[in-house]
């Protein structure tokens, strides 16, 4: 038994070891083709880019709520989602979740399709450990809410702002920060049925709630509009 258990873990161990070095190869590749500072540059000389600083906290709070609630604590790659997403995937023989960071979506945003293959999800993560290596959190996530898609054509926060509700996202009010966070989770869905985009927006508000970010008096003051 002894032996079959060391047997497992060797084989376990040599087929980490070559998933390891095809996703830190493959993803050198991709990174020496398009270097990630011209990349970043040319995305904040497009006349849509928001800074950081212009973007209400409620909707920082709820992106990272939302999508990635341990964003701040880990280093691109979140093994905690990653082990609960595979596992689901596993148990329903679907590829239905990543476990994707915010880190991963921005890499995945910025250099691959939307296809979801365990290849490329490999190749992402590598390319996500360089991002984290490369840039701060508030960059990070500065350049992730520059390049989601919202929907409806509209490919970044300001456009998405001025599209759903005519003003700047420094404008942006409690609700419509909130609804807007919960859109590029299923844009082509939520940016089409309010009702459903509203549904969204609750789950968005729980999120938050079990961050801490806001407590249920403040939920509360957030109107849910179908």
């Amino acid at each position: 038994m002894k032996k079959i258990i060391k047997i497992i873990a060797i084989l376990i161990f040599i087929s980490a070891s070559v998933i390891c070095i095809y996703g830190y190869t493959e993803a050198q590749k991709v990174l020496t083709d398009t270097p990630l500072k011209e990349k970043i540059i040319s995305i904040q000389n497009q006349n849509n880019y928001t800074k950081i600083e212009d973007i209400p906290a409620i909707y920082k709070q709820a992106v990272i709520a939302v999508e990635d609630k341990r964003f701040y604590e880990h280093f691109g790659i979140d093994f905690i989602a990653l082990t609960r997403a595979l596992t689901h995937d596993l148990l329903t023989r679907s590829f239905e979740e990543g476990g994707s960071t915010i880190t991963q979506q921005l890499a995945k945003n910025l250099y691959f399709s939307q296809e979801k293959t365990i290849q490329r999800k490999i190749v992402e993560a590598f390319v996500a450990l360089e991002i984290e290596r490369e840039l701060s959190k508030d960059d990070i996530l500065e350049l992730y809410i520059n390049v989601i898609y919202y929907g409806n054509g509209y490919n970044s926060i300001k456009e998405a702002s001025l599209g759903y509700f005519n003003k700047e996202p420094k404008d942006l009010t409690d609700y419509e920060a909130t609804w807007l966070a919960g859109i590029p989770n299923a844009p082509s869905i939520y940016g089409a049925d309010k009702e459903l985009a509203s549904q969204r927006q609750k789950i968005v508000l729980n999120r938050m709630i079990e961050c801490g970010y806001i407590d249920s008096e403040e939920q509360e003051l957030i109107p849910i509009i179908n």
